[in-house]
């Protein structure tokens, strides 16, 4: 019997469909075939909640350093894309500054700025897409200010990820990488060597560059950057419409702002910004009930585990006042837990706490609906919202 015989629901599901509308059919893997093979993506899926975290938990079975994973294709080895000794040799020099207090002190006056900065830019309208007017510019900027790249804007920093971006996704989808991306990063490499350069161990590229080389510095800065647009942005625009989706959840946050932790929590849980984490088999193995090889694409859905009842009772239903919503795995588990899980969350919690603030009767525009998609990274393409103008 082969392996697609074994795991006929496997066999049946497409990746189109996970990235449609996942939420059925992760459901149905997850009770009957918890880790399954999917022939379209040449892998195992694994999507019940304690086989994902042994997963992420055991970095010597299951690996991110393979030469098929496409990050490090465009920008070299990085914090992601390592294991063991060298992983935490990356990333401990970016620690420090992304620990909870550092971020409050560091950051939040900054985020609370642009916040407002952007959101005076467009109240007057009384209507605008979200998504790229609001939550994506944020993100930019807001990692822009952190990396502290000397001779940039946010616009910049914009174009060098859309272009990487680009580049990695062509590896994934197993296309062949054009020059804009490699072209991006020679860029921001060479912006790296500029900061570090003039600004020494006051910035902390130039804290890092005491540790690392500087071109692992790029790459890791690559990472970073990357890691705090899509990650943020996903987050602010999921969340919105988590709320403005169920009025009656909105009112309890608009009555306590203290619940905006909750609906934050309960958001990731719902629909993770990175829906997948990769890893590879380093010897063969048993997961579950399936017999992995050396060498095989072991993926786990962060947004099938994140939905798995026997953790989250009722687990399609969004409640701001789950008293478990912290379990989550959005941001993946084990050593490669996502470094500025902090910064993001504290973003994002201005980010809404403003805008429900400042923009009155804020509600989604019924003509033009929104719905998360994507198979890898889960938001709406876009975000169109209404609100009450000046009289």
């Amino acid at each position: 019997m082969s392996v697609v015989d074994s795991f006929p629901l496997g066999a049946a599901t497409t990746l189109a469909e996970l990235a449609r509308d996942p939420h059925p059919r992760l459901a149905l893997l997850r009770a009957q075939e918890p880790v399954s093979w999917l022939p379209e993506l040449n892998g195992w899926l694994v999507t019940r909640r304690d086989l994902a975290l042994g997963v992420m938990r055991d970095a010597e079975t299951f690996t991110v350093d393979d030469p098929r994973f496409s990050t490090a294709q465009v920008v070299g080895p990085s914090m992601l894309s390592l294991d063991g000794d060298q992983h935490a040799r990356h990333r401990e020099p970016f620690t420090a500054p992304f620990r909870p207090r550092e971020v409050r002190e560091g950051c939040a006056s900054f985020i609370e700025r642009e916040t407002d900065r952007l959101i005076t830019a467009l109240e007057l309208a009384g209507a605008v897409e979200l998504r790229r007017a609001f939550a994506g510019p944020l993100a930019v900027a807001v990692v822009t200010e952190a990396l502290g790249l000397v001779g940039t804007t946010a616009a910049t920093v914009l174009a060098w990820y859309d272009s990487i971006v680009g580049a990695v996704s062509d590896i994934t989808a197993g296309h062949e990488v054009g020059p804009a991306g490699p072209a991006a990063y020679a860029q921001l490499r060479a912006a790296v060597e500029a900061t570090v350069a003039d600004r020494g161990a006051a910035s902390l590229l130039g804290s890092a560059a005491g540790r690392l080389t500087v071109p692992e510095v790029a790459s890791n800065a690559a990472v970073l950057m990357f890691g705090g647009i899509e990650t943020t942005e996903a987050m602010i625009t999921n969340a919105l419409l988590h709320l403005l989706q169920r009025p009656d959840q909105l009112a309890l946050v608009r009555a306590d702002f203290g619940l905006l932790d909750g609906a934050i929590e309960e958001s990731l849980r719902l629909e993770p910004g990175a829906a997948v984490v990769d890893r590879y088999a380093t010897r063969d193995t048993v997961l579950g009930p399936a017999t992995i090889r050396r060498g095989e694409l072991v993926t786990v859905s962060l947004t099938g585990a994140n939905r798995d009842p026997a953790v989250f009772p009722d687990p399609d239903r969004f409640d701001v006042r789950r008293e478990n919503a912290r379990l989550q795995l959005a941001f993946a588990h084990g050593p490669h837990y996502c470094l500025a899980a902090h910064l993001a969350r504290l973003e994002t919690r201005i980010a809404l706490q403003r805008l429900l603030e400042r923009l009155p009767a804020l509600r989604l525009d019924p003509d033009r609906p929104a719905a998360a998609h994507g198979l890898v990274f889960r938001k709406p393409p876009t975000l169109h919202v209404l609100w009450d103008g000046p009289a």
